[in-house]
């Protein structure tokens, strides 16, 4: 009998993440300059921070840093969020939190799907943050009856993707040849069509309710619409993008500047404007354009206790209720003051956010606790063990996404005018019912990580000390 050997599902994520890369860089080259830039700053950063490396190094592995990404699609309808669910999970990822962006007036909702395992993160962390079209929040009753129709024409998945799909969900993987075919099919899904699926004119009344909407339902695939490289200095990718020939948003999403990062930070340069053919109803078709695709950076920080997001809200809310961001960036330097004062309540010290509960940690030995585990022994509760110098506490990288930072991002993608209003109203139920299952709570993962660290310590520590007592 004859076995297939499989491609790990970190083995094939990796292989999707980087045919994506190489697609939206031959797609859209000011993301290949960004790629470059990121690489440039993470390198000299690490060089002036030795300290970061060996952090990085010590709750991650600093080696995924530059395959690091992740990109963002969006869907129309719920069987085809359900289906994307199972060609995710062929690769590893799994859906992870929930996301209301009708609070920033954006008629969507959505879940990020990712690694769940650390082991899983190190070897590859590609996330896809996948936003579902909520026509429920549209008041024309004419026009989501209308929208309804076009999406339901259409299929973004090949028949190959869909069979392999399948194949690896019966035989819980795939082997070499279908997992590069595999990876090749579910690139169309991704790819940029330029040709529409509807004419001219209907995609002008889509795109005056929301553009939002104009983009979901205009074309026959979902397409990526942007791919977000790493960095760990933002602020100097903001500076420096102008240099490079790319003019980034406004503001930088997210947490100010803080010795100690928490969360997301997230910037972008502007959507491209391209050329997009309508058909015309006569078989042949007239050209028009298309803003959707752009390039985005991010820097990952701490994730956040629910005591610590909690308070990050609060803070944020504040700052936003004096100073709301323009979406032409005129008051861009008023908010980024605002909210540095605004943060400055938010201590910006590792032992002091740990101590008040606000970050996650990984637990590890120091040298000496390593020594202790070998042979001199050691007892006590996990404060003790870290007074004494055995144990090290080190923050866990945060791996999901703000709801007002991807707004924020969305809106800059999709222009400087000011969209029609969309009530806030969250409908999380709606969207499990649509996904077919429960999205992981983010906070369960980050929590059960630090458990698992601290329990780790512990039992490397305890025989050694049950040695010591029963000599004496």
């Amino acid at each position: 009998m004859t076995y297939t050997v499989h491609v790990s599902t970190s083995d094939l994520r990796s292989r999707f993440c980087a045919a994506m890369s190489c697609m939206y860089r031959d797609e859209v080259p000011a993301y290949g300059t960004l790629v470059d830039l990121v690489t440039d700053i993470n390198r000299d950063t690490l060089q002036r921070h030795p300290a970061l490396a060996r952090e990085l190094g010590a709750t991650e592995g600093i080696e995924r840093l530059s395959a690091e990404r992740h990109g963002a699609i969006r869907l129309g309808t719920a069987e085809e969020l359900a289906t994307m669910r199972r060609i995710f999970a062929v690769m590893g990822m799994h859906p992870v939190g929930y996301y209301d962006l009708s609070v920033a007036g954006i008629p969507v909702h959505a879940t990020a799907f990712r690694p769940l395992a650390p082991e899983d993160l190190a070897a590859n962390p590609f996330r896809v943050f996948t936003s579902l079209l909520r026509l429920d929040l549209v008041e024309d009753a004419a026009l989501r009856a209308e929208v309804e129709a076009i999406l339901a024409r259409r299929n973004i998945f090949s028949d190959q993707a869909l069979r392999l799909m399948e194949r690896a969900e019966m035989q819980d993987g795939l082997g070499e040849d279908d997992a590069a075919a595999f990876v090749d099919a579910l690139l169309e899904t991704f790819r940029w069509h330029p040709r529409a699926c509807i004419d001219r004119d209907t995609y002008a009344r889509l795109h005056d309710v929301h553009r939002l909407i104009a983009d979901v339902a205009s074309f026959g695939n979902p397409h990526i619409n942007h791919l977000t490289p790493r960095t760990l200095d933002i602020d100097a990718a903001q500076a420096a993008m102008p240099a490079r020939g790319i003019v980034p948003k406004a503001i930088v999403e997210g947490p100010p500047p803080r010795q100690c990062p928490v969360l997301l930070r997230q910037t972008s340069f502007k959507a491209l404007e391209e050329p997009v053919a309508f058909p015309d109803g006569q078989g042949r078709y007239v050209e028009g354009h298309h803003t959707a695709r752009f390039g985005e950076i991010e820097q990952r920080g701490a994730a956040l206790t629910q005591k610590g997001r909690a308070r990050y809200d609060e803070l944020l809310a504040e700052a936003r209720g004096d100073v709301t961001p323009a979406p032409d960036g005129s008051n861009a330097e008023a908010y980024a003051e605002r909210l540095a004062r605004a943060f400055a309540a938010f201590p910006d010290d590792w032992p002091t956010l740990r101590v008040e509960g606000l970050v996650y940690f990984q637990y590890s030995l120091t040298e000496v606790g390593a020594a202790a585990a070998v042979g001199n022994g050691a007892e006590g509760d996990i404060e003790k063990l870290i007074g004494r110098g055995l144990v090290r506490f080190d923050p866990i990288v945060y791996e999901d996404f703000l709801p007002v930072s991807a707004a924020g991002i969305f809106q800059s993608n999709l222009g400087d005018r000011a969209e029609p209003a969309i009530a806030a109203d969250a409908n999380r139920e709606a969207f499990e019912a649509a996904l077919g299952v429960k999205p992981v709570d983010e906070f369960a993962l980050y929590a059960e990580r630090e458990a698992h660290s601290i329990r780790e310590c512990l039992e490397r520590l305890r025989p050694a000390a049950r040695q010591m007592q029963e000599a004496g």
